[in-house]
Protein backbone atom coordinates (compact mmCIF):
# COMPACT_ATOMS: atom_id res chain seq x y z
CA UNK A 1 0.00 0.00 0.00
CA UNK A 2 1.21 3.54 -0.89
CA UNK A 3 0.22 6.82 0.65
CA UNK A 4 -2.34 9.10 -1.01
CA UNK A 5 0.12 11.76 -2.10
CA UNK A 6 2.31 9.32 -4.00
CA UNK A 7 -0.73 7.66 -5.56
CA UNK A 8 -2.00 10.99 -6.89
CA UNK A 9 1.44 11.81 -8.21
CA UNK A 10 1.47 8.52 -10.14
CA UNK A 11 -2.00 9.18 -11.53
CA UNK A 12 -1.05 12.69 -12.56
CA UNK A 13 2.01 11.43 -14.38
CA UNK A 14 -0.23 9.03 -16.30
CA UNK A 15 -2.72 11.85 -17.04
CA UNK A 16 -5.44 10.04 -15.12
CA UNK A 17 -7.82 12.57 -13.60
CA UNK A 18 -9.54 10.15 -11.27
CA UNK A 19 -9.08 6.52 -10.36
CA UNK A 20 -11.73 4.39 -8.76
CA UNK A 21 -11.43 0.71 -7.95
CA UNK A 22 -14.08 -1.74 -9.15
CA UNK A 23 -14.29 -3.37 -5.72
CA UNK A 24 -13.72 -2.06 -2.24
CA UNK A 25 -10.04 -2.35 -1.33
CA UNK A 26 -9.01 -3.39 2.13
CA UNK A 27 -7.96 -0.54 4.38
CA UNK A 28 -8.90 2.03 1.66
CA UNK A 29 -10.76 5.31 2.31
CA UNK A 30 -14.38 5.45 1.06
CA UNK A 31 -14.89 6.79 -2.45
CA UNK A 32 -16.07 10.35 -2.90
CA UNK A 33 -19.47 10.60 -4.65
CA UNK A 34 -18.46 13.65 -6.67
CA UNK A 35 -15.86 11.62 -8.50
CA UNK A 36 -18.56 9.30 -9.86
CA UNK A 37 -20.33 12.10 -11.74
CA UNK A 38 -19.62 12.24 -15.50
CA UNK A 39 -17.33 14.98 -16.67
CA UNK A 40 -18.66 17.76 -18.88
CA UNK A 41 -17.22 17.68 -22.41
CA UNK A 42 -14.63 20.29 -23.06
CA UNK A 43 -15.37 22.75 -25.85
CA UNK A 44 -12.62 23.02 -28.42
CA UNK A 45 -10.72 26.27 -28.31
CA UNK A 46 -11.42 27.36 -31.91
CA UNK A 47 -11.32 31.05 -32.73
CA UNK A 48 -14.67 32.29 -34.03
CA UNK A 49 -14.92 32.87 -37.74
CA UNK A 50 -15.42 36.41 -38.90
CA UNK A 51 -19.03 37.24 -39.42
CA UNK A 52 -19.94 38.85 -42.67
CA UNK A 53 -22.60 41.49 -42.56
CA UNK A 54 -25.99 40.30 -43.67
CA UNK A 55 -25.21 36.54 -43.09
CA UNK A 56 -27.35 34.70 -40.56
CA UNK A 57 -25.43 32.22 -38.42
CA UNK A 58 -26.86 28.84 -37.50
CA UNK A 59 -25.75 27.15 -34.33
CA UNK A 60 -25.50 23.33 -34.72
CA UNK A 61 -25.38 21.45 -31.41
CA UNK A 62 -22.37 19.25 -31.02
CA UNK A 63 -22.84 15.47 -30.69
CA UNK A 64 -21.84 14.02 -27.34
CA UNK A 65 -18.52 12.19 -27.37
CA UNK A 66 -18.70 8.43 -27.84
CA UNK A 67 -17.37 6.33 -24.99
CA UNK A 68 -14.04 4.76 -25.73
CA UNK A 69 -14.16 0.97 -25.95
CA UNK A 70 -12.53 -0.79 -23.09
CA UNK A 71 -9.57 -2.82 -24.28
CA UNK A 72 -9.39 -6.28 -22.80
CA UNK A 73 -6.19 -8.03 -22.19
CA UNK A 74 -5.50 -10.68 -24.77
CA UNK A 75 -5.26 -14.13 -23.24
CA UNK A 76 -2.72 -16.38 -24.84
CA UNK A 77 -4.01 -19.94 -25.21
CA UNK A 78 -1.20 -22.46 -24.97
CA UNK A 79 -0.96 -24.58 -28.08
CA UNK A 80 0.51 -28.08 -28.21
CA UNK A 81 4.04 -28.13 -29.42
CA UNK A 82 4.57 -29.39 -32.93
CA UNK A 83 5.46 -33.04 -33.09
CA UNK A 84 9.09 -33.42 -33.80
CA UNK A 85 10.01 -36.62 -35.55
CA UNK A 86 12.94 -38.45 -34.12
CA UNK A 87 15.93 -38.44 -36.40
CA UNK A 88 16.59 -41.60 -38.26
CA UNK A 89 18.82 -44.01 -36.47
CA UNK A 90 22.38 -43.90 -37.54
CA UNK A 91 23.47 -46.65 -39.83
CA UNK A 92 26.20 -47.65 -37.42
CA UNK A 93 24.88 -49.71 -34.57
CA UNK A 94 21.34 -49.82 -35.94
CA UNK A 95 19.41 -52.92 -34.91
CA UNK A 96 18.30 -54.99 -37.88
CA UNK A 97 14.63 -55.99 -37.89
CA UNK A 98 14.02 -59.51 -36.69
CA UNK A 99 12.55 -61.74 -39.37
CA UNK A 100 9.15 -63.15 -38.39
CA UNK A 101 9.10 -66.80 -37.44
CA UNK A 102 7.78 -69.18 -40.05
CA UNK A 103 4.32 -70.51 -39.36
CA UNK A 104 4.37 -74.13 -38.13
CA UNK A 105 3.48 -76.75 -40.72
CA UNK A 106 0.09 -78.42 -40.36
CA UNK A 107 0.28 -81.82 -38.68
CA UNK A 108 0.31 -84.85 -41.01
CA UNK A 109 -2.49 -87.38 -40.68
CA UNK A 110 -1.85 -91.11 -40.73
CA UNK A 111 -2.37 -94.36 -38.80
CA UNK A 112 0.25 -97.11 -38.50
CA UNK A 113 0.17 -100.60 -36.94
CA UNK A 114 3.29 -102.49 -35.84
CA UNK A 115 3.02 -106.29 -36.32
CA UNK A 116 5.25 -109.33 -35.82
CA UNK A 117 5.38 -112.27 -38.27
CA UNK A 118 8.15 -114.79 -37.64
CA UNK A 119 11.45 -112.97 -37.35
CA UNK A 120 10.18 -109.94 -39.28
CA UNK A 121 8.42 -106.88 -37.90
CA UNK A 122 5.96 -104.97 -40.07
CA UNK A 123 5.00 -101.31 -39.78
CA UNK A 124 1.87 -101.14 -41.93
CA UNK A 125 -0.27 -98.18 -42.95
CA UNK A 126 -3.90 -98.71 -41.86
CA UNK A 127 -6.06 -97.79 -44.88
CA UNK A 128 -9.15 -97.05 -42.74
CA UNK A 129 -7.31 -95.75 -39.67
CA UNK A 130 -8.64 -98.69 -37.61
CA UNK A 131 -6.95 -102.01 -36.68
CA UNK A 132 -7.23 -104.81 -39.24
CA UNK A 133 -10.26 -107.08 -39.20
CA UNK A 134 -10.04 -110.68 -40.34
CA UNK A 135 -12.12 -110.04 -43.49
CA UNK A 136 -10.61 -106.70 -44.53
CA UNK A 137 -9.34 -106.79 -48.15
CA UNK A 138 -6.11 -105.11 -47.07
CA UNK A 139 -5.51 -107.67 -44.33
CA UNK A 140 -6.17 -110.57 -46.73
CA UNK A 141 -3.63 -109.12 -49.16
CA UNK A 142 -1.09 -108.75 -46.34
CA UNK A 143 -1.51 -112.42 -45.42
CA UNK A 144 -0.87 -113.37 -49.07
CA UNK A 145 2.36 -111.34 -49.03
CA UNK A 146 3.51 -113.04 -45.84
CA UNK A 147 2.85 -116.51 -47.29
CA UNK A 148 4.75 -115.57 -50.46
CA UNK A 149 7.68 -114.45 -48.28
CA UNK A 150 7.67 -117.71 -46.33
CA UNK A 151 6.54 -116.06 -43.05
CA UNK A 152 3.66 -116.76 -40.69
CA UNK A 153 0.46 -115.46 -42.24
CA UNK A 154 -1.18 -114.53 -38.91
CA UNK A 155 0.82 -111.55 -37.65
CA UNK A 156 0.28 -110.39 -34.09
CA UNK A 157 0.07 -106.69 -33.16
CA UNK A 158 2.81 -105.04 -31.11
CA UNK A 159 1.05 -102.38 -29.08
CA UNK A 160 -1.77 -100.08 -30.12
CA UNK A 161 -1.90 -98.35 -33.52
CA UNK A 162 -0.05 -95.05 -33.84
CA UNK A 163 -2.49 -92.32 -34.90
CA UNK A 164 -1.28 -88.85 -35.78
CA UNK A 165 -1.90 -86.15 -34.73
CA UNK A 166 -1.97 -87.21 -31.11
CA UNK A 167 -4.10 -84.25 -29.96
CA UNK A 168 -6.96 -82.42 -31.66
CA UNK A 169 -6.00 -78.98 -30.37
CA UNK A 170 -3.59 -77.09 -28.14
CA UNK A 171 -0.21 -75.51 -28.79
CA UNK A 172 1.80 -78.75 -28.94
CA UNK A 173 4.05 -79.03 -31.98
CA UNK A 174 2.67 -81.88 -34.09
CA UNK A 175 4.42 -81.15 -37.36
CA UNK A 176 6.26 -83.66 -39.56
CA UNK A 177 9.47 -83.57 -37.52
CA UNK A 178 7.63 -84.25 -34.26
CA UNK A 179 5.72 -87.11 -35.92
CA UNK A 180 8.95 -88.64 -37.22
CA UNK A 181 10.60 -88.53 -33.80
CA UNK A 182 7.54 -90.10 -32.16
CA UNK A 183 7.23 -92.98 -34.66
CA UNK A 184 10.95 -93.77 -34.56
CA UNK A 185 10.95 -93.82 -30.75
CA UNK A 186 7.86 -96.03 -30.67
CA UNK A 187 9.24 -98.56 -33.18
CA UNK A 188 12.67 -98.68 -31.53
CA UNK A 189 11.14 -99.34 -28.11
CA UNK A 190 8.88 -102.17 -29.35
CA UNK A 191 11.67 -103.87 -31.32
CA UNK A 192 13.97 -103.71 -28.31
CA UNK A 193 11.30 -105.44 -26.24
CA UNK A 194 10.79 -108.15 -28.89
CA UNK A 195 14.40 -108.80 -29.85
CA UNK A 196 15.56 -111.37 -32.42
CA UNK A 197 14.08 -109.54 -35.47
CA UNK A 198 15.82 -109.97 -38.82
CA UNK A 199 14.06 -107.28 -40.87
CA UNK A 200 11.51 -104.48 -40.64
CA UNK A 201 8.89 -104.16 -43.36
CA UNK A 202 7.71 -100.60 -44.04
CA UNK A 203 4.38 -100.90 -45.84
CA UNK A 204 2.98 -97.65 -47.21
CA UNK A 205 4.41 -94.17 -47.75
CA UNK A 206 3.65 -92.86 -44.19
CA UNK A 207 5.61 -95.79 -42.75
CA UNK A 208 8.59 -94.94 -44.97
CA UNK A 209 8.51 -91.21 -44.24
CA UNK A 210 8.05 -91.25 -40.48
CA UNK A 211 10.03 -94.36 -39.53
CA UNK A 212 13.02 -94.05 -41.87
CA UNK A 213 12.77 -90.65 -43.68
CA UNK A 214 12.37 -92.43 -47.04
CA UNK A 215 10.22 -91.59 -50.07
CA UNK A 216 8.31 -93.47 -52.80
CA UNK A 217 11.50 -93.87 -54.88
CA UNK A 218 12.68 -96.41 -52.31
CA UNK A 219 9.81 -98.88 -52.84
CA UNK A 220 10.76 -102.56 -53.42
CA UNK A 221 14.25 -102.05 -52.03
CA UNK A 222 16.10 -103.34 -48.98
CA UNK A 223 17.87 -100.50 -47.18
CA UNK A 224 20.01 -99.99 -44.11
CA UNK A 225 18.75 -97.09 -41.96
CA UNK A 226 20.74 -95.81 -39.00
CA UNK A 227 19.17 -96.83 -35.73
CA UNK A 228 16.90 -99.49 -37.30
CA UNK A 229 17.04 -103.05 -38.52
CA UNK A 230 17.49 -103.66 -42.25
CA UNK A 231 14.27 -102.32 -43.74
CA UNK A 232 12.29 -103.43 -46.78
CA UNK A 233 10.11 -100.76 -48.37
CA UNK A 234 6.75 -101.77 -49.88
CA UNK A 235 3.91 -99.77 -51.46
CA UNK A 236 0.73 -99.42 -49.41
CA UNK A 237 -1.87 -102.17 -49.42
CA UNK A 238 -4.47 -99.95 -51.10
CA UNK A 239 -1.96 -99.03 -53.83
CA UNK A 240 -1.27 -102.71 -54.52
CA UNK A 241 -5.00 -103.45 -54.77
CA UNK A 242 -5.66 -100.50 -57.10
CA UNK A 243 -2.58 -101.11 -59.30
CA UNK A 244 -2.13 -104.89 -59.83
CA UNK A 245 0.98 -104.32 -61.97
CA UNK A 246 2.85 -103.31 -58.80
CA UNK A 247 2.37 -106.83 -57.39
CA UNK A 248 4.59 -108.29 -60.13
CA UNK A 249 7.34 -105.73 -59.34
CA UNK A 250 7.01 -106.54 -55.64
CA UNK A 251 7.30 -110.29 -56.27
CA UNK A 252 10.48 -109.89 -58.35
CA UNK A 253 12.05 -107.78 -55.57
CA UNK A 254 10.90 -110.19 -52.85
CA UNK A 255 12.61 -113.23 -54.46
CA UNK A 256 15.99 -111.57 -53.98
CA UNK A 257 15.64 -111.04 -50.23
CA UNK A 258 13.18 -113.68 -48.95
CA UNK A 259 15.92 -116.34 -48.75
CA UNK A 260 17.32 -114.50 -45.73
CA UNK A 261 13.94 -114.61 -43.94
CA UNK A 262 13.33 -118.27 -44.74
CA UNK A 263 16.77 -119.34 -43.52
CA UNK A 264 16.31 -117.26 -40.39
CA UNK A 265 12.98 -118.98 -39.66
CA UNK A 266 14.60 -122.40 -40.08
Amino acid sequence: MIDEARRRAYLGAMQVVSWLPRVALPFAAPSRPELLEPLEPLEPQVPPAPVRPGVELKIVPEAPPRPRPVERAKIEIPRPAARVEAPAAASEGAVEPVAPKAAPLPPPRFALQLLRAGRCALLVELPTGEPFQSRDPGYLLLRDLLRAAGLADSPRPLGEPVRWPLLRGGNLDQGPQAAREYVQTFVAARLEEEGDCACLWLVGLPALRFAAALEADDFNRELQVEGLLPVWALPGLETLMEEPARKAELWRAMRQVRVRWISANE
